[in-house]
């Protein structure tokens, strides 16, 4: 019954996209707690480059930026990344996309979990005389992370499906195997079936140790 699949790697697809969503996700996180950091920082201009930049990026579709990441800075400035080969090209392209389109998503996942912090905490800690950033990341910051776990990780599983994108500019992940395996072989319902039972493999033990991590760590009110 799966004889057909002699002959493609689908261990190997699916390792480009855990790879892809692992390296997306730290910069993800990263670039996302920056961006909350100026959402609610003190600097007028930091809040609106943040303001702007979540508002705009949340709805521009993520196949637009992959593509432009590929059409736009690749074959038309000519950034490589450091890479010479075009499959590493490409897949180094498609990490900084998704970097660049699932940051506004942890972004407010974060500022959601900083509303959740008491404003008196963070007067408190004026009070004593430490700075904005100190504030922030000792204070503020970890309190907000605690409280974004749950909503992180849906961003997170988001990010996981997300990754079939990076089929638009040649990345060879699941979907793009998929296609392949449609297009040479007759069995359209059992190849479906096959990757989306890898995603959930990918998908639901996430979802399932973050939610128990969430409860975990949950700040006590």
């Amino acid at each position: 019954m799966f004889d057909f699949l002699e002959g493609y790697d689908l261990l190997g697809a699916f390792w480009t996209t855990v790879q892809l969503a692992v390296l997306s996700a730290v910069g993800s996180l990263i670039w996302g707690t920056m961006l909350a950091a100026m959402r609610v920082g003190p600097v007028p201009l930091m809040r609106g480059f943040g303001t702007a930049y979540v508002n705009i990026v949340r709805n521009i579709p993520l196949t637009v930026i992959i593509l432009f990441t590929s059409l736009g800075l690749n074959q038309t400035l000519g950034v490589s990344l450091g890479a010479d080969d075009v499959e590493t090209i490409n897949f180094r392209l498609a990490v900084l996309g998704l970097i660049f389109y699932t940051s506004s998503f942890v972004c407010e996942a974060l500022r959601s979990g900083i509303n959740t912090v008491p404003v008196g905490q963070a007067e408190a800690a004026r009070a004593i005389g430490l700075s904005f950033n100190q504030v922030l990341g000792l204070v503020v910051l970890p309190q907000a992370f605690r409280s974004s776990v749950v909503p992180l990780a849906n961003v997170l599983i988001a990010l996981i499906k997300n990754t079939t994108v990076a089929a638009a500019i040649g990345v060879a992940e699941a979907a793009v195997l998929m296609k392949e395996m449609i297009e040479n072989e007759a069995q359209l319902l059992l190849i479906s079936a096959i990757i989306a039972f890898g995603f959930v493999v990918l998908t639901l033990p996430t979802g399932l140790i973050l939610g128990w991590v969430g409860k975990k760590v949950a700040v006590k009110r």
